[in-house]
């Protein structure tokens, strides 16, 4: 007798593994923001960065935003957004991270949004390393809005608030999340394509709230405000290029670098007859103390200094959300699962007749 049993556990399937590309995340949604907006170079960047990171899940990735220019970003992924209210996107993606820690959570923010009312919450999402990627998209002004000053603004800066120039001295970002005691702390360009790309996938790989701050053109009201930095005749002098282990210098041939002296950093000449490589400082973006990031970090109020971009510090520590599931965890195992019923109607009570 023939034997026709079919075993499954001999069955062989064939999976190959798909490979995403910028289209997947992008959804078919029309991109609004004005012509030449620096915020099509960050969603570009995104997209082509989360086709390049091995293992993405694009049904595991949300973005939380607030409002702002920057605030539309979710509806232009293809992945889960939402779209909140003005500054509260880190409280709300905190929520969404402690609610579903298997979700990887963006925020994507602005200058106005996350700095003024936003403030708040952004340093104790910070505090709480709760692991969180948040992308600042700083243009130094509020553009959504039509070109009020916002707290990046430099001081002096008219706007249509401030028509005889803002009194305010204006956040420093990079410092602020430094301060704050964020885990991954980095800049960058919304013109070097590349260098935002890098960026991007070495967030998306820290355990903790990695903080970006890029630089991005508003073309409408605050156009130019980084040319400096980004135009081809004057971003080497002007832009120094972070690089773990590697000394600092700058300039179109390296010939410049920065050294500590008298308590502070000077920008110094390299090369015979003048400062030695071996005296220019090595950028440790591992270092266990933030005391060299926070120097770089305020390298951009000192106009005689290049402006650092790359990562200023990352570290590595328990994450809030981490937290909050092994207490839960360790009430279960001493309480068990909890009742909503009890807790609603337990303890003192009264009956108004």
């Amino acid at each position: 007798m023939a034997d026709n049993h079919n075993d499954s556990t001999n069955a062989q399937v064939d999976v190959q593994e798909i490979k995403l590309t910028a289209k997947d995340f992008a959804s078919d949604q029309d991109v609004r923001w004005c012509p030449g907006c620096g915020d099509y170079s960050i969603l570009a960047q995104v997209q082509r960065s989360f086709a390049d990171i091995v293992g993405i899940n694009k049904e595991k990735l949300i973005w939380i935003s607030g409002i702002g220019c920057s605030s539309r970003f979710p509806y232009y992924m293809s992945t889960y957004g939402f779209h909140g209210i003005h500054g509260r996107a880190p409280a709300i993606a905190t929520g969404v991270k402690v609610a579903r820690p298997d979700l990887s959570v963006w925020v994507a923010t602005g200058d106005g949004d996350l700095l003024s009312i936003g403030g708040n919450h952004f340093i104790h999402a910070c505090r709480k390393n709760v692991d969180l990627k948040m992308i600042l998209f700083n243009n130094k002004i509020y553009g959504l809005t039509k070109g009020q000053y916002s707290p990046t603004s430099e001081k002096g800066k008219k706007t249509k608030t401030t028509p005889y120039g803002s009194v305010d001295y204006p956040f420093n970002p990079v410092a602020l999340a430094l301060g704050s005691e964020s885990t991954f702390v980095a800049r960058t360009l919304d013109r070097d394509p590349k260098h935002l790309q890098a960026v991007i996938k070495r967030a998306a790989e820290h355990k903790g709230l990695a903080f970006i701050e890029v630089f991005q053109n508003c073309v409408i009201y605050n156009d130019g405000a980084f040319d400096n930095l980004s135009d081809k005749k004057t971003k080497d002098d002007n832009l120094l290029v972070l690089e773990h282990g590697k000394p600092m210098l700058f300039g179109a041939n390296k010939d410049k670098g920065i050294v500590f002296e008298g308590g502070t950093v000077k920008a110094v000449e390299v090369g015979p007859g003048k400062r030695r490589v071996e005296d220019v400082l090595i950028h440790d973006e591992f270092a266990e103390s933030p005391i060299l990031a926070t120097i770089l970090a305020h390298m951009t109020d000192d106009p005689s200094l290049p402006t650092p971009i790359g990562i200023f510090r990352q570290i590595f520590k328990s994450t809030y959300d981490e937290g909050v599931a092994e207490q839960i965890e360790q009430v279960k195992k001493s309480k068990g699962e909890g009742d909503l019923e009890k807790t609603l109607f337990n303890g003192n009570t009264w009956e108004v007749n």
